[in-house]
């Protein structure tokens, strides 16, 4: 027993963890300095991250240790649940923000479309698996995984949460793509949503179509444009070393909106400057890197796939609030992984990172 957790630890990817660990210390500190008030300097959300934190580092170790081929199973059926439960915030989820996308525990509340970027990986590749054990599959095998995905989708989108229902779209395509789905197919989904653009533009709702002409420039600057213009003065005034911690003015005066959640990272580049924004950059490039390293040595192409499937939800999060916050992207409820406030949003991300060691181990460790 003692050699085999010896052997464990030893090819437990301690680089991926390190840098992981950097990241949700640097959200801690800056969550902290976010919510920060003289007369209540440890705010009630800065509390919830470090718990959230502390029990997420459980989490990690959790599925890290797991062995996920024995629970694949499961876990593709747990995903009809996860179907289930956003249905059931469609009906009685607990409204946050003029929108029910939460599930309330009383202990604590939790977004189901969570749940969706860590089970849906798990779903995918083993109805993949289940079909032909030899990767090969005809476009039949991915219509189930198509119907199952656009079902996710739409249920994520009725929330409304176009942003998470985007992410979930965008990962669940890139792996059923990695997988084999034709390129012929994205030409005509290309071709059909070109097509339907205006049809689409109706289905949304009006603060979405604000988003959208925000970022191609229309809007008051004190109305419309405010939480944009608030963020890009935020990055832009923090310079190349920053003012300090707890002496951003955007922050402390409360101009930024949602400087804890989505915004945390225009909250670290005032207060951090050009290097501290770099310095994060420099994390999630090296993150994310690693991961990559990591997946290419795996010797089996499932093992692979469902690793991908595990990380690329937290590369297009990352990528997306970066860009959403510097204007490159429309404004999307999208947070930046790691960092940002939220305790369910952190679990999965951590349950995802740990679950892609444990699958990497386990393809030193058993070689399967």
């Amino acid at each position: 027993m003692l050699e085999s957790k010896i052997r464990y630890f030893r090819y437990f990817d301690w680089l991926s963890f390190g840098i992981t660990i950097g990241l949700c210390l640097i959200g801690l500190l800056f969550v902290f300095s976010s919510t920060y008030m003289e007369h209540h300097p440890y705010s009630i959300f800065f509390k919830k991250q470090l718990l959230g934190f502390a029990s997420g580092l459980v989490i990690y170790f959790l599925f890290s240790f797991i062995d996920y081929r024995r629970l694949m199973h499961w876990w593709y059926l747990f995903y009809f649940v996860v179907i289930g439960l956003l249905l059931f915030t469609l009906i009685k989820g607990k409204m946050v923000m003029g929108a029910p996308r939460w599930i309330d525990l009383v202990i604590f509340r939790f977004q189901p479309s969570e749940l969706a970027k860590l089970f849906l990986p798990p779903f995918m590749v083993y109805h993949l698996y289940r079909s032909n054990d030899v990767p090969v599959y005809s476009f039949k095998n991915f219509v189930p995984l198509l119907g199952t995905l656009a079902l996710s989708f739409f249920l994520i989108l009725k929330q409304p949460d176009l942003g998470t229902g985007l992410l979930i779209l965008f990962s669940g395509l890139v792996l059923l793509w990695l997988a084999g789905l034709p390129a012929k197919f994205f030409l005509w989904l290309s071709l059909a949503s070109i097509i339907s653009a205006p049809f689409l533009w109706q289905v949304l709702k009006p603060y979405q179509k604000n988003r959208i002409a925000v970022f191609f420039g229309a809007g008051d600057i004190s109305k419309e444009r405010y939480q944009l213009e608030q963020s890009k003065i935020a990055i832009g005034s923090g310079g190349i070393l920053g003012k300090g911690i707890l002496q951003g003015t955007q922050n402390r005066l409360m101009f930024l909106p949602e400087g804890r959640t989505d915004f945390i990272f225009a909250v670290l580049c005032e207060e951090c400057g050009f290097l501290g924004g770099l310095l994060v950059l420099i994390l999630y490039t090296a993150l994310f890197l690693r991961l990559l390293v990591v997946i290419a040595f795996m010797r089996n192409f499932y093992a692979q796939l469902l690793a991908f499937g595990l990380m690329i939800h937290i590369v297009f999060s990352t990528l997306i609030n970066i860009a959403m916050v510097s204007g490159l992207l429309p404004v999307v409820g999208i947070p930046l992984p790691l960092l940002s406030y939220g305790i369910s949003n952190l679990w999965i991300n951590l349950a995802s990172l740990g679950l892609i060691n444990g699958i990497s181990i386990r393809q030193h460790y058993i070689g399967d």
